[in-house]
């Protein structure tokens, strides 16, 4: 391990872990107003040099992709045949807490492995990966999840293929063929995605990505060890919405009646011991969602992300996102494992306020970002496929209480067959983050591009012009006054306080 790797990650290691500022920054940047056209030609010069319509003064650059390594002897990642497609799959990423090394899975069905890259040297190094037999003893299926964790090892958990296995990479920082991967029989087998600690580290929440999947939350027995401990299911049980019944397994993409008063109730025992008939550590049925089921576990159709953050008040908050709900949902941590789930953000949600409105819809919520002064990015999914490019937006919720007054338009993709995938910024410099460009068109022609990973800085971001209120519509005012503020207080944009957005991000990030 390199020297200056050993003296900083014990003090940097909890900022990796998770953010600790409250989401209330308002806008800081000027939104964009459409979706990004996608070029129609795979290797596009854009996909190339600028695979994002981002707001003035963002910059970017390329750090690695598929062609770059594949170029190099010196460097390796993971490419096999996905779906009958020729793939990479970059997916969820995560940084050490230096900020000098990247860890990225491969979210192949079969033959999935683990990348690390190296921002410094600009080598990337396969530290494992399956044989790509679909036998589950020798091989590993679409590894998506990966978080740093307390004790400096990280998280990486199977998604659609596989065995809904969660794994610990014990010496992340270590040579490939010194590699140890353990998996972790102490956490239900589920659709794994979302993975992040709360702020002390001693717990992390999962969800299941199931079409009625559930949120999760694992406390080890002994702090670091992860190999033993108690899992509890969220489980809403005083609706905020009117509704006569618990929603059903596989529920309507309505997000009414899964917010409300709810309980974290306990699926094992502390030391690990289940307390349902079905085993939720069953690898062949994935059984941590019928262990739910049994419990009255809260189904949402298709949770994928998690990140923590703080409210207002100074409780903590699990925002989570559900897909096909096109929904993001807050859960505020009341203590005495009851919890408040709110709907924080919508396609209902108000766009751009202050600001010119945008013709984008929020489509396919799959990933969150949490910058260093706790505010909270949505990543679409593959939502608009060859036309409109997915979208990444910025959410504000300036009063903290869980509940966004605006979504705000960042980012949006403009590369061929691509998604977005694995934004998160950078724990040492906080004005930056990465993000992946997943499964490009480009990734199977000759001299194509693949997936890529490009490093994207705020220092330079244009602030916004300040809008008054008699700019806003009478439609947009009755609006925050109805469901916002009965004042009409919310402000529309940065005032002359919130001017030097990077600066506020640098001093949270020391």
């Amino acid at each position: 391990m390199h020297s200056f790797v050993k003296k900083s990650i014990y003090t940097a290691v909890m900022l990796a872990c998770a953010q600790t500022a409250a989401a209330g920054t308002d806008v800081f940047f000027n939104p964009l107003t459409q979706s990004a056209a996608v070029a129609q030609v795979a290797n596009h010069i854009n996909e190339l040099n600028s695979p994002w319509q981002v707001p003035a003064g963002v910059t970017y650059k390329n750090l690695t992709s598929l062609h770059e390594i594949e170029a190099d002897p010196e460097q390796s990642t993971v490419r096999v045949d996905n779906l009958g497609a020729s793939a990479s799959m970059t997916d969820m990423s995560a940084f050490d807490p230096t900020g000098r090394y990247i860890f990225i899975p491969h979210e192949t069905g079969v033959g999935a492995g683990l990348t690390r890259y190296d921002m410094e040297e600009d080598k990337a190094i396969n530290l494992f990966k399956g044989d790509g037999s679909g036998d589950w003893e020798s091989d590993y299926g679409a590894l998506d999840p990966a978080t740093w964790t307390p004790n400096n090892t990280l998280l990486i958990g199977e998604e659609w293929s596989g065995q809904g296995r969660l794994f610990e990479v014990e010496n992340p920082m270590a040579d490939p063929d010194d590699i140890i991967v353990t998996e972790l029989n102490s956490v239900p087998n589920v659709s794994h995605e979302g993975l992040r600690f709360n702020h002390d580290g001693s717990a992390f929440y999962f969800v299941d990505e199931d079409r009625s999947g559930s949120i999760y939350k694992f406390v080890p027995s002994v702090a670091g060890d992860y190999s033993k401990g108690q899992t509890f299911v969220l489980s809403v049980h005083a609706y905020t919405d009117d509704v006569s019944a618990q929603p059903a397994k596989y529920p309507n993409n309505n997000p009414a009646g899964r917010s409300g008063m709810a309980t974290w109730v306990p699926m094992t025992d502390v030391d690990g011991i289940k307390l349902t008939e079905v085993d939720p550590f069953d690898n062949e049925t994935r059984g941590g969602r019928a262990a739910a089921d049994e419990l009255n576990g809260t189904p949402f159709r298709r949770p994928e992300d998690v990140e923590v953050g703080y409210l207002k008040n100074g409780h903590e908050a699990l925002y989570f996102t559900a897909t096909e709900e096109l929904a993001v949902y807050s859960v505020e941590e009341l203590g005495n494992n009851e919890a408040m789930v709110r709907l924080f953000a919508d396609e209902s949600t108000l766009k751009n306020v202050g600001h010119t409105a945008t013709t984008g819809k929020i489509d396919s919520p799959d990933n969150l970002a949490q910058g260093a002064l706790g505010n909270i990015y949505i990543v679409e999914d593959w939502p608009n496929r060859d036309n409109v490019g997915g979208d990444v937006w910025f959410v504000r919720d300036t009063n903290n209480d869980g509940v966004a007054e605006s979504v705000d338009h960042f980012m949006s993709l403009q590369v061929k067959g691509a998604e977005n995938t694995g934004m998160i910024f950078n724990p040492a410099n906080p004005t930056q983050f990465i993000i992946n460009v997943q499964h490009p068109e480009s990734t199977s022609i000759d001299g194509g591009m693949g997936d890529a990973t490009w490093l994207l800085d705020l220092k330079d971001v244009v602030a916004p012009v300040c809008a008054s209120k008699d700019n806003e519509s009478e439609e947009d005012r009755e609006h925050h006054g109805k469901r916002y503020d009965k004042h009409n207080k919310i402000k529309t944009c940065s005032n002359s306080a919130d001017t030097n957005f990077t600066k506020k991000l640098i001093k949270a990030g020391k």
